[in-house]
């Protein structure tokens, strides 16, 4: 999805203020200017359109890290840092996106699409498909691959989502969606863009419930170090291998019996391999435990050159006793009556920067469990959305 190349950064001041604006030109790969390019910071409210010439100016409402997304249909999306472009004139080349290839593709049909989409949409959208739905889903392509039980899906149109719950439209550009059956895991990555439909006092008290606890909630506390004024407790968890989980031989056996099974249709499954499936099944890999409490942010963050890092060996457990709002003779207040939520982290050795709109570097490689886990498409908010909006 990044192989559009900036061809052309002009570092001519164009102005010498200190406002912050980024002004360019979007062209195909013959100079041609392309007009209806959205060009927006991901994840938020701000963005604009480019003119019949090409042109574009986005004035941006404060110092960010997001990423600037170039973005048509039939076209290769772009984005680059905002750091990089701050200021400065850009001349931007879009290249035209290949067809999706067909040689995995799931052959249309009504029984194809309603095996897949019922799975995309739960794992993708969440719980709330009457007030959250995808007007153009029947764009999406899918492709399983039966031997190794991935699922992918591809989108060769942008998404527009619509949420009723929290007033907004979302022109979602969907770059991977994989679904690991076998390990039941599943990941997702795009760029959005959010359009306010309405901004009524049930929406705002929406969007302040979907806000408060969230994993965008918690790493805002981690950034301003106000995590324990925020109601999050962080706790240290150690992994510890599960000895009654298959060993990498047995799970090999299991994997070639399967082969055997599907190629001959043997009936007969030695007690061996029944033991190795049900312990598959019913086991975890590994066993886990609470080996520290309360955990300052000094301990899984650290400073280099004016950035912050979530930086930590361990997994993290982050438990939030969430009080839910409540709209009362036009009043926000909050419920007496607390839900104790628990997410899990596994940054594992690996570093994200950490921003301070709450977004991290890389967020699909940062693995998330429990409620964080729960934060899909229906509780999605801009990055620049503040509490009370």
């Amino acid at each position: 999805m990044k192989k559009t190349i900036l061809l052309l950064i002009s570092f001519l001041p164009f102005y010498l203020t200190i406002a912050q604006t980024i002004k360019g030109t979007v062209v195909n790969d013959i100079e041609k200017p392309i007009s209806n390019v959205n060009v927006y910071l991901d994840g938020t409210k701000t963005g604009t359109i480019s003119a019949t010439d090409g042109s574009f100016t986005l004035n941006l409402p404060s110092a960010n890290n997001n990423s600037l997304v170039f973005q048509k249909d039939d076209y290769e999306t772009f984005t680059i840092s905002v750091s990089e472009v701050l200021n400065k004139k850009l001349k931007v080349v879009l290249i035209k996106a290949k067809e999706i290839e067909e040689v995995k593709i799931i052959p249309y049909t009504e029984a194809a699409y309603k095996n897949y989409i019922y799975f995309f949409l739960d794992s993708f959208i969440g719980n709330d498909k009457q007030n959250v739905r995808i007007k153009n889903q029947r764009s999406l392509k899918f492709s399983f691959d039966k031997e190794n039980k991935i699922l992918k899906v591809k989108a060769p149109q942008t998404l527009i989502i619509e949420n009723k719950n929290l007033g907004y439209t979302i022109d979602y550009n969907l770059v991977e969606f994989v679904a690991d059956l076998e390990n039941n895991t599943t990941r997702f990555l795009g760029t959005s863009f959010f359009k306010e439909t309405k901004n009524t006092n049930k929406v705002k008290l929406n969007r302040m419930n979907a806000y408060d606890g969230s994993q965008v909630h918690f790493f805002r506390s981690v950034y301003e170090n106000k995590v324990a004024d925020e109601g999050f407790i962080v706790n240290q968890i150690t992994k510890f291998p599960n000895p009654k989980y298959p060993s990498e031989e047995e799970l090999q056996k299991l994997k070639d019996f399967a082969t055997v099974f599907k190629s001959k249709g043997t009936l007969s499954v030695p007690d061996d391999i029944v033991d190795i499936g049900n312990r598959k099944r019913n086991e975890s890999p590994y066993k886990i435990a609470i080996t520290k409490t309360q955990i300052p942010e000094a301990d899984y963050t650290k400073k280099t050159e004016g950035k912050l890092f979530l930086d930590y060996d361990d997994m993290m457990q982050i438990n939030f006793k969430k009080f839910y709002y409540e709209l009362k003779k036009d009043q926000f207040i909050k419920g007496s009556i607390p839900v104790i939520q628990t997410s899990f982290l596994h940054p594992e050795g690996e570093t994200f920067e950490i921003y301070p709109n709450g977004n991290t570097s890389d967020p699909g490689q940062l693995i998330n469990q429990g409620e964080f886990a729960k934060d899909k498409i229906e509780k999605l908010l801009p990055l620049d959305y503040k509490l009370g909006d």
